[in-house]
């Protein structure tokens, strides 16, 4: 398991810690963030456009849409990574 600080500069600074669990067997990255009460696994073979999209209209139901657009942005930069 990893875990990253995702710094978010929109509108006031917030710092989440970003958990990221790699499923190797299940081809699979289970991610969560605990302060927003968020997660979700995100399959190997999902494509960059699938992933930004399906993550930023999860994240938008939790926090504020330009929140949500830089936390995707930072998840898809760290899950493709991997």
């Amino acid at each position: 398991m990893k875990i990253r600080k995702a710094h978010i500069t929109s509108e006031q600074l917030k710092t989440y810690n970003v958990y990221l669990h790699e499923n190797k067997k299940e081809y699979k990255t289970l991610v969560a963030v605990p302060d927003i009460e968020w997660s979700m696994s995100i399959a190997y073979e999902n494509e960059r456009k699938q992933l930004e999209q399906s993550l930023e209209q999860s994240l938008i139901k939790r926090i504020e849409p330009d929140e949500a657009r830089e936390l995707m942005q930072k998840i898809v930069h760290w899950v493709t990574e991997m």
